[in-house]
C-alpha cells in the first residue's frame, strides 16, 4: 500500500505487471462467467489503497480455485506481495481444510487473518498471554496490521501443515489441468462465429451463458431468420468447451422455431449431436447479438482491447509465441 497520487501509480503499474507475467495462462483459460482481472482500488476507511479484483464464477467451481492458484503463484512471484481472498461464503480456505482448524479459530474472529505470502498460507493468530503484541490481541486485525505482521514475522504465522495441504491439494495439477478440464466438440455453425472463435475463443462462454440462462425475451431475437449469424452458412467445425460449459449446453432440451432456419436432422443421423450443439450454440451468440445492439452507446461501443495494459498484454503473448 502507498499513499498518494506517486502510490497510485505504483500500484497500477502493480497490476499491469502482475497481469503481464501471468498472461500466457489468463489466455489460455476459459472463464464461465468473469475473467480475472486485478485493478487499483482506493483507500477505504482502514482498508490502504491496493491492487484487488472480484470475479463472478458462476456454476464452476473450478474458476474459483484456479484464481486461488494464480494468488498463490502471485505472491510467490511477487514476493513483496500479500493477498487475501475470500467468497460468497467468507474464507472458504478455511472451510477447505476445516477438519485441521484451531478450535480458536472461527468465522466471527477469522478476517484480515488468512493470507498468502511469499507463496505461502498463512494465519495470523489470537494472542494467548497478556505479553504479546497488542496488535495481536485484537479480536480481527486491521489490514494495516495484519500486514505490518507478515512483513516481520511471517515466519511465526505459516499456517500448519495439514491446513496447507488441505488447501494445496484442492489446486493441485495448476497450470497443466486447465487442459484437462476442457472438452472439444463438433459443431454446425454458421461461418461468422467459426471465424469469431478462432479470434476469441473464450467467447464460446457468453455464448453458452446467453443461451442457458435466456428468457422469453431473449428468444424474440430467434423468432425470425437470424440476421446476424443465419443458418444457411453453416460449416461443421470443432469447439472447445469447458466440461461445465459443455455440460450446460448439452442439458438443455430446446427446439428451435422453424423460422429460425435452425432445422435438426433426425436424432438417428450420425451428426445429430454436432447440429444440436450448433444451433444451440447459434442461439446463444444471436442472443448476445440482440443484446448487444439494444444497449449500444457511443461509449458502450468503445473498443476495450485498448490502451497501455492491452498492448503490454499482446506484446507478452507474442514474445511467448503464444499465437504460433
Amino acid at each position: 500500500a502507498a499513499a498518494g497520487a506517486g502510490g497510485e501509480a505504483l500500484l497500477r503499474r502493480c497490476a499491469e505487471v502482475v497481469l503481464v507475467r501471468f498472461a500466457p495462462l489468463l489466455a489460455a483459460y476459459v472463464w464461465q462467467r468473469q475473467p480475472f482481472r486485478l485493478r487499483y482500488v482506493p483507500r477505504r476507511g482502514e482498508t490502504p489503497a491496493h491492487i484487488g479484483g472480484t470475479t463472478l464464477f458462476g456454476d464452476n467451481v473450478e474458476d474459483e480455485w484456479f484464481i486461488v492458484y494464480l494468488v498463490r503463484e502471485i505472491t510467490r512471484e511477487f514476493p513483496g506481495l500479500a493477498a487475501r481472498i475470500d467468497d460468497n461464503d467468507g474464507e472458504f480456505l478455511l472451510i477447505e481444510a476445516a477438519d485441521f482448524l484451531p478450535k480458536w479459530l472461527n468465522p466471527e474472529n477469522s478476517e484480515n487473518r488468512v493470507f498468502f505470502y511469499k507463496g505461502e498460507l498463512h494465519i495470523i493468530p489470537l494472542s494467548e498471554t497478556p505479553e504479546q503484541d497488542c496488535e495481536l490481541s485484537a479480536p480481527c486485525p486491521t489490514i494495516p496490521q495484519a500486514l505490518a505482521l507478515l512483513s516481520s514475522r511471517s515466519e511465526e504465522f505459516l499456517a500448519a501443515e495439514p491446513i496447507r495441504a488441505a488447501v494445496y491439494k484442492r489446486i493441485h495439477g495448476y497450470p497443466e489441468k486447465i487442459q484437462a478440464s476442457l472438452h472439444r466438440a463438433r459443431c454446425y455453425l454458421p461461418a461468422g462465429i467459426v471465424a469469431v472463435l478462432r479470434q476469441r475463443p473464450s467467447l464460446v462462454a457468453a455464448a453458452v451463458q446467453a443461451f442457458y440462462l435466456r428468457d422469453p425475451g431473449d428468444l424474440r431475437a430467434c423468432r425470425r431468420p437470424f440476421r446476424t449469424f443465419p443458418a444457411e452458412q453453416r460449416v461443421m467445425t470443432v469447439v472447445t468447451f469447458t466440461r461445465c460449459l459443455y455440460a450446460q449446453l448439452v442439458q438443455q432440451k430446446f427446439v428451435p422455431d422453424r423460422r429460425s432456419g435452425y432445422t435438426l436432422p433426425t436424432p438417428s443421423h450420425p451428426q445429430y449431436r454436432a447440429y444440436e450443439l450448433g444451433m444451440k450454440l447459434a442461439h446463444g451468440f444471436e442472443i448476445l447479438c440482440s443484446k448487444s445492439s439494444q444497449v449500444a452507446s457511443p461509449d458502450a461501443k468503445r473498443n476495450v482491447l485498448s490502451g497501455p495494459l492491452w498492448e503490454r498484454f499482446l506484446r507478452s503473448l507474442k514474445e511467448k509465441d503464444y499465437f504460433k
